[in-house]
């Protein structure tokens, strides 16, 4: 198994373990504040009776508590990115991936979608997933393995000869921003290959806590 494969399979499993977590976590809190009289958050109560108070006080504190929570925290980690800088690898500059075709994102790009806007006004796609591969074999077949929906690749055309950008003083707001999510896999030659590292457990905790919160506001029947 390739080193890359393991981190994957690494970071799954720490998910995994980290969710549960967060899963305790916020159910002790919803109990912290749970009426005597009331039977499961999920239940279907009354208007105005306890229990309906109750969800509506959980709700309160996921829109209020926790997502301010989520938020700093979030804040803090892309803060602690300005400790590190671009090594020049070039790999997010030659193997840039998005869910979307090229017909799509330029549709997108026409509708005011100001990211796609940017992407396709910098990137153009690869003719052929052959000369995508030849970047970075290992990455397209591991998406080929963990991933159901196709990902479509990228470059930059301003790349000189030595794979170096040849207007980096003046690159678009995208790219200085990347990476701007800890989850993203990175090679080891990225210079925010650390940055990922060191906040990744925080990043998975904050994910995991999101999907939970967003079940709970999904189930809650007020």
């Amino acid at each position: 198994m390739s080193d890359l494969s393991i981190g994957i399979k690494n970071t799954k499993q720490k998910y995994r373990e980290i969710f549960l977590t967060a899963v305790d976590e916020i159910q002790k809190r919803v109990e912290e504040i749970k009426p005597e009289n009331a039977n499961d958050i999920f239940d279907n109560y009354e208007p105005n009776s306890a229990g309906y108070l109750w969800q509506k006080s959980v709700l309160k504190m996921f829109d209020e508590k926790i997502a301010k929570d989520i938020f700093i925290k979030w804040r803090q980690m892309l803060d602690y990115r300005k400790n590190f800088s671009c090594t020049g690898c070039a790999t997010c500059c030659n193997l840039a991936c998005s869910e979307f075709p090229p017909e799509q994102l330029k549709e997108k790009a026409q509708s005011n979608d100001k990211f796609a806007a940017q992407f396709t006004g910098i990137f153009i796609p690869y003719e052929t997933r052959e000369e995508a591969e030849k970047v970075y074999p290992e990455y397209l077949k591991l998406l080929d393995e963990t991933l159901d929906e196709e990902v479509y690749f990228y470059h930059c055309p301003k790349l000189n000869e030595c794979k170096k950008c040849s207007d980096y003083e003046n690159r678009p707001q995208i790219c200085r921003d990347f990476p701007d999510n800890p989850l993203s896999i990175l090679p080891e030659s990225c210079g925010f290959h650390q940055w990922r590292e060191e906040v990744q457990p925080v990043a998975l905790m904050l994910h995991s806590m999101i999907e939970i919160v967003n079940y709970y506001k999904e189930k809650i029947n007020i």
